[in-house]
């Protein structure tokens, strides 16, 4: 397979692509300096002004709790989802955003439309001349075994959880390499990309935060370096939250009796997490406080895969 793999590429007169060494392209420059004097301004490291965000499945939900992290340090975050509009929390969470000296927009946009995707990333990059990092939050489940799954059911599945991810992640990276914005991505992935959630049957849902696991690694492999014309810099991250009471889990309990009993059995803390919970996560993993965190999977489920 390999040789025929080879032979492909060299009949079509291309190179095959390969990633940058990390020691040549050493991602320097953006760790806090000595010379700022952190202790003159509390937090700094967290402080997220001037910059310019994108927040996909940002209508509600832990999308939107994961914008307000952002906002409320300064953050100009574009939130970007299918809904024709948001939730009514995100007009109130846009109210709040005022007063904290950030800035918080909706744009009506599936991830599954990747044409219409790059362009709404192009726009925000280009109206600000600068894009510097995204959240890729937006996903979706379906509780069914195995064996009755249609391929539609996978396709469509995989292209919002996984494809949508990549998609998101490579418009946003074409737009920080155009402008030379070194910043980082986060992608709302899942225990369930780890272990079996007991009690769901969400076999393909479970799959597909695998995959994000995975992709997340390889492309902080090929975006955090530095080249020598100053792109690249993109540090490239995990979350992985346990059960969180989003409205899609809500849902899972009125399809599933005895299941929200289950899983707040299922962890050391006996309870399931507030969206709330992971808003100081995703401002870590966004701002200069995780100047060194590439390649990282984050898990914070209440103990929940310790036991």
């Amino acid at each position: 397979m390999a040789s025929k793999q080879s032979a492909n590429t060299e009949s079509r007169g291309h190179t095959a692509p390969v990633p940058p060494e990390p020691h040549e392209n050493p991602t320097v420059g953006i760790a806090p300096s000595r010379e700022e004097n952190i202790g003159q301004k509390r937090l700094a490291d967290f402080d997220l002004e001037g910059r310019v965000f994108i927040v996909t499945g940002g209508a509600r939900g832990l999308g939107l709790s994961l914008a307000e992290a952002l906002v409320e340090t300064g953050g100009k975050v574009y939130c970007l989802d299918r809904e024709e509009r948001p939730d009514e929390d995100w007009n109130e969470a846009a109210r709040r955003a005022e007063r904290c000296g950030g800035s918080l927009h909706y744009c009506q946009q599936d991830v599954q439309d990747t044409e219409g995707l790059d362009k709404t990333i192009e726009a925000i990059a280009d109206k600000h001349q600068q894009l510097d990092g995204v959240i890729a939050a937006a996903g979706v489940q379906q509780i069914c075994p195995a064996m009755k799954y249609t391929h539609e059911d996978i396709t469509r599945i995989m292209d919002i959880n996984y494809t949508g991810v990549m998609m998101t992640a490579s418009a946003a990276a074409r737009q920080m390499f155009k402008y030379k914005c070194h910043g980082s991505m986060c992608f709302i992935a899942s225990m369930s990309g780890q272990v079996a959630n007991k009690g769901l049957i969400s076999p393909v849902y479970n799959s597909s935060k695998a995959a994000v696991i995975q992709l997340a690694r390889n492309l902080a492999m090929e975006w955090s370096p530095i080249r020598k014309d100053g792109t690249g810099g993109i540090r490239v991250n995990c979350i992985s939250p346990g059960h969180i009471l989003t409205p899609m889990v809500l849902k899972n309990f009125e399809e599933v009796p005895g299941l929200r009993e289950k899983w707040e059995a299922a962890n050391m803390m006996g309870r399931l997490a507030e969206t709330t919970e992971f808003k100081g996560a995703a401002l870590f993993l966004l701002s200069n406080a995780s100047s060194f965190m590439t390649g990282s999977n984050l898990i914070i489920d209440g103990g929940h895969t310790s036991w």
